[in-house]
């Protein structure tokens, strides 16, 4: 598949690195600039581009930057992907520690997702928000493997989370269907499936488990 990834940090410079290992055509961007990213693309064959460009021709689309971030990308973003794009969202919102108070999440009941969705104008899908960048390069596991790791998978787009599942099994982790955005503070941080390290039955009870009240930690 053409995948786009936005964002060069932890997450997404070890998705550039195990998609093109799959494989994959991979478009990477960072707010600094193709130049920026050398090593990166040396190292994994991926193509540097700017961020307006990241996400043209692409059938998977990964936005994994900051949150406080969201708001600056380009408008217009999504309109050169390829129809019924599917948008990866990794992202978390960490108040106190680095994007500030963000009043629609805060006061308005918005998941972080959600959130994201109505600046992005796209609907997305929530994966690996909740996983430790090195897990995605040293913890995949083939299909069946009592070691094998699960990830939550939430967005309301049916079609694109199968497809995010599957690009998901591919790089070595099982999936639980996390239903809709609406539902995706289950898998907010402070929860109990965030940062788990487990199996599909482990995070499908971390999940219901969940609490829908914000702890005080990550509020602003």
């Amino acid at each position: 598949m053409k995948i786009g990834i936005i964002g060069a940090g932890n997450i997404g410079g070890n998705l550039t690195r195990r998609l093109t290992t799959l494989g994959h055509e991979v478009s990477v961007a960072n707010s600094r600039g193709p130049e920026t990213l050398k090593a990166l693309v040396e190292e994994t064959g991926a193509k540097a581009v700017t961020v307006s460009e990241a996400a043209r021709g692409a059938q998977v689309v990964v936005v994994t930057v900051p949150l406080k971030s969201v708001p600056d990308l380009p408008a217009g973003l999504l309109d050169g992907a390829a129809e019924g794009v599917a948008v990866i969202d990794t992202g978390n919102y960490y108040p106190k520690e680095r994007d500030g108070r963000i009043d629609a999440i805060e006061d308005g009941g918005l998941t972080e997702s959600r959130w994201t969705e109505q600046h992005l104008g796209h609907r997305v899908v929530k994966v690996f928000n909740g996983t430790y960048a090195q897990d995605l390069l040293e913890r995949p596991r083939p299909a069946g493997d009592p070691e094998r790791l699960a990830v939550p998978v939430a967005s309301d787009d049916e079609a694109a989370k199968r497809v995010v599942r599957a690009l998901v099994d591919e790089l070595g982790f099982d999936t639980v269907d996390a239903g809709g955005i609406d539902e995706s503070w289950r898998q907010q941080p402070a929860t109990p499936v965030y940062g788990l390290r487990a199996g599909v039955d482990a995070v499908t009870r971390a999940l219901a488990e969940a609490s829908p009240e914000r702890p005080a930690a990550h509020r602003a």
